[in-house]
């Protein structure tokens, strides 16, 4: 028995031994793929926690930059109103300062008035005692005279009265008539400046063209530059491209021209076919709304005033000159209301106004004919008109209106008149801050480039210069000779509305102090 029932109890150990062994595998087993699943599946949850938190962290970066750009847009506008609020006050202020300078004009008048009367009641004054002492005198003697003695002394003394009498009543009349004409002159001007309404003149902003992208460069210029030779060699223009910016800049002199290459580019951007085909095809319609805008133009000037008979040249020519500027003034606006002034004085002054406004507005005409002509704009311009039929009157006024020829008729100093007060009041050829700014260095600047200069000022908004010189290096002699070397380089140099006066001061100073 035990030897037979050896072997039962081995069997059942070993399969006893070999089913635990099973069981440990496959608990090991599933323990390991219980783990790998958890960890595929922790995996898995901090995948999405990651992208969850990039999605987060970009909309959080997105609303950052949102609020930024937001934040530099109104900082962008803040400033902009800012220096538009520094720009009026700036031009109230030179507004004031002309204001102030007439009123000084007119106080120093009254005061040369009030000393004139005063030193003609004095000498009236004189007068009078005099005559009573010589009154007094002759009484005494006339007891000693006959009848015909006294008859031809007071003949004699009427005469001689008479005579004086004549003589300070023609003075007079000679001093009011003067004094009369100046007060009407100054009433016509007035009235016609009060009646007269003009918009504010806008900058003029460089003629650019913005692209889309920066891909865009490359079709402007084309292969080998062919498309941008084919633009500049149809529209008569230079294009400038800048690398760094997504705009085109046009150069050329001819304002019209210039125009016609701005409308016909800003099609082809858009378009986004440049070949030298469709710059042709864009040109030919750029050309021509150009053209009819500037016969609208200048039909609109003409109807604006009520002006008849002007020759159809003639009517194209001035709608040209809305294109061209002087400073920041508009030619044709600048035309139109010399027009219009000329129009209102002749009124006042008992002239024809419609003569007075047609020659006011073509006085610049020749500001728009072609280079062809030789000359200054004044003789051009009367040159022009004169073969399309204008009166003698209205030449002369035109080539009159810088003084380059002298006035024949009232009408050329209307015009003279009209164009200065139109050109030199207030806001008519201002400038940019920017500008107006550099203008007042750079004179300041070249006043202190001289030698012997100390200190320079330049006041009443650029139109005066005031130069301190070193009392020990500059004599009366040499400073007076500098005030016109100072004037011969700013008119070389220097560009700049109106005039500009020049002060030059020589001082010497010297202090002591006792103790």
């Amino acid at each position: 028995m035990p030897v037979t029932g050896a072997p039962t109890w081995w069997t059942l150990a070993s399969a006893i031994a070999a089913g635990g062994s099973l069981g440990f595998l496959f608990v090991w087993s599933l323990t390991r793929h219980t783990r790998r699943a958890a960890e595929e599946s922790a995996a898995e949850r901090l995948e999405v926690v990651k992208r969850e938190a990039a999605v987060a962290a970009q909309e959080i970066k997105q609303k950052a930059e949102e609020e930024i750009a937001a934040r530099r847009a109104e900082i962008n506008r803040e400033f902009d109103r800012r220096e538009i609020e520094s720009e009026l006050k700036l031009r109230e202020i030179r507004s004031h300062e002309e204001s102030l300078a007439l009123l000084d004009h007119q106080l120093e008048q009254k005061s040369e008035r009030l000393a004139r009367e005063s030193a003609a009641i004095k000498q009236a004054r004189d007068a009078i005692r005099t005559l009573s002492k010589s009154l007094r005198k002759r009484l005494e003697g006339v007891s000693l005279m006959d009848a015909e003695e006294i008859k031809r002394a007071l003949r004699e003394e009427v005469q001689l009265e008479c005579q004086d009498e004549l003589r300070a009543l023609k003075r007079e009349m000679l001093d009011r008539s003067e004094q009369d004409l100046n007060n009407e002159a100054k009433r016509i001007l007035i009235t016609a400046m009060q009646r007269l309404t003009s918009k504010p003149n806008n900058d003029i902003t460089a003629t650019i063209v913005q692209l889309p992208g920066e891909e865009m460069k490359g079709r402007i210029i084309g292969r080998e530059g062919r498309n941008i030779k084919s633009f500049e060699a149809t529209t008569g223009v230079t294009l400038l491209i800048d690398e760094s910016l997504q705009m085109v800049f046009i150069s050329s002199f001819d304002p019209v021209r210039r125009e016609i290459a701005r409308i016909t580019l800003e099609g082809l951007v858009k378009d986004g076919r440049i070949h030298p085909a469709s710059i042709e095809e864009f040109y030919a319609r750029a050309k021509e709304d150009v053209e009819l805008n500037v016969q609208q133009s200048g039909e609109d000037a003409v109807q604006k005033l009520g002006i008849n008979g002007l020759h159809p040249e003639i009517i194209t020519l001035l709608g040209r000159l809305k294109y061209r500027f002087s400073y920041t003034q508009n030619a044709l606006d600048h035309s139109i209301e010399v027009g219009f002034l000329c129009s209102m004085i002749a009124s006042e002054s008992g002239l024809d106004p419609n003569l007075a406004k047609r020659a006011g507005l073509l006085h610049d005409i020749g500001k728009a004919v072609e280079g062809d002509y030789e000359g200054s704009h004044a003789s051009i311009g009367a040159s022009f008109v004169k073969r399309h039929g204008e009166t003698p009157i209205v030449v002369n006024a035109i080539a009159a209106h810088h003084e380059e020829v002298k006035p024949e008729t009232v009408y050329a100093g209307l015009v003279i008149l009209a164009d200065t007060v139109s050109a030199v009041r207030p806001g008519a050829r201002a400038e940019s801050m920017t500008g107006y700014i550099q203008r007042l260095e750079r004179l300041e600047k070249l006043a202190m480039s001289i030698e012997g200069v100390q200190q320079a000022y330049a006041i009443q908004a650029g139109r005066e210069v005031r130069v301190v010189v070193n009392p020990q290096k500059v004599t009366d002699e040499q400073a007076q000779e500098l005030s016109k070397v100072l004037r011969q380089r700013i008119e070389a140099e220097l560009q700049y509305p109106s005039t500009i006066k020049i002060t030059v001061i020589r001082e010497s100073r010297f202090t002591e102090t006792a103790t």
